[in-house]
């Protein structure tokens, strides 16, 4: 098979596609609870937030937590994110936007670092999954980088050329990860970063999806 003509986007899931904010500040806010941490606010969670995740937890308790303390917090955390993510919806225009990506010849999917067999029903769920090759979570233990996985990640859809390739998400570790390939990245401020944080990464920043698709399409041409 060759290359992919056209370009590809690798979408990433939680804060991006799946608007999911109050489940995460909600489940991060129960997982602090446990070391008798003061709840925050949105705006300090996208203010602190980091990949890998025991540094953002650093950034809170003055010291890495323990591997107690992370197990503890980590499986708190996932608890709740579980239970109150059925209140979230997709991202506003999402459906209509990865039919228009279809539609013109191209190609997407979907790489998170969200537990894969989670992930995989959650999207069918939507009715969604049609519109891409391939969908992959996280295999393994959470709180690592997206880097990795993106290596498979694009070794997998063995018919896209990363050159052509473009990662949109909402963390500056999917821009990481997107160099890591070889590929572009373009960061949406709706999810876990503040515009501030996004832009030190040097990739585009944009607010809407809408508009992450459009720069897509440019850096892909």
């Amino acid at each position: 098979m060759g290359k992919q003509v056209g370009a590809h986007i690798v979408w990433d899931w939680n804060g991006t596609l799946f608007h999911d904010n109050d489940a995460i500040i909600g489940a991060t806010n129960a997982a602090f609870g446990e070391l008798g941490l003061d709840p925050i606010t949105m705006e300090q969670y996208r203010a602190l937030y980091c990949v890998p995740v025991p540094k953002f937890y650093e950034r809170l308790l003055g010291r890495l937590p323990t591997d107690a303390e992370w197990e503890v917090m980590d499986e708190t955390f996932h608890r709740y994110y579980t239970e109150h993510r059925v209140r979230c919806g997709l991202t506003e225009g999402v459906s209509q936007l990865l039919v228009e990506w279809r539609s013109a010849g191209r190609s997407q999917s979907i790489l998170s670092m969200y537990g894969h067999d989670e992930l995989v029903p959650l999207v069918r769920g939507f009715g969604i999954e049609e519109h891409f090759i391939r969908v992959d979570g996280r295999t393994g233990p959470s709180g690592g980088s997206k880097a990795e996985h993106m290596v498979r990640h694009i070794a997998a859809l063995v018919s896209v050329d990363p050159a052509r390739t473009v990662v949109i998400g909402d963390a500056a570790d999917d821009a990481v990860a997107a160099l890591h390939v070889g590929a572009r990245a373009v960061l949406y401020t709706g999810g876990s970063h503040s515009r501030a944080s996004l832009e030190e990464v040097g990739v585009p920043v944009v607010d809407t999806l809408g508009e992450a698709v459009a720069e897509a399409e440019r850096l892909a041409a």
